[in-house]
């Protein structure tokens, strides 16, 4: 049976450069074998999209400045100038710059 293959998108996240950093670090030292780290990272891809995909359920609406936009490989990617996050708390966060990144839920080919 193959092994479902997940988007690597929340590696470059805070937290998924912190598992890395440290799995590097853990690697380096002799604490673990590559292979380890590698099935580790493997598993925080499906688990970490599994999560955010049933746990989450806050929404959020933002305006701004569509920068940039492109769609490639089926991920659409958008760069937004002065946007404003309106949370569902009705808090408002603004930030100058904002890249957005959106792929299907299923990879192209899965059924």
């Amino acid at each position: 049976m193959a092994s479902k293959e997940y988007y690597e998108l929340y590696r470059q996240s805070s937290i998924g450069l912190a598992l890395i950093d440290t799995l590097d670090a853990m690697v380096h030292d002799g604490r673990i074998e590559p292979q380890l780290a590698m099935k580790i990272v493997s598993t925080f891809d499906r688990v970490i999209t599994e999560v955010l995909a049933d746990k989450v359920k806050a929404r959020l609406s933002f305006k701004g400045h569509l920068d940039t936009y492109r769609f490639c490989d089926e991920v659409w990617t958008f760069l937004i100038k002065d946007a404003n996050f309106k949370l569902d708390n009705q808090s408002n966060i603004q930030a100058e710059k904002v890249k957005i990144v959106s792929c299907n839920s299923k990879k192209p080919g899965e059924t």
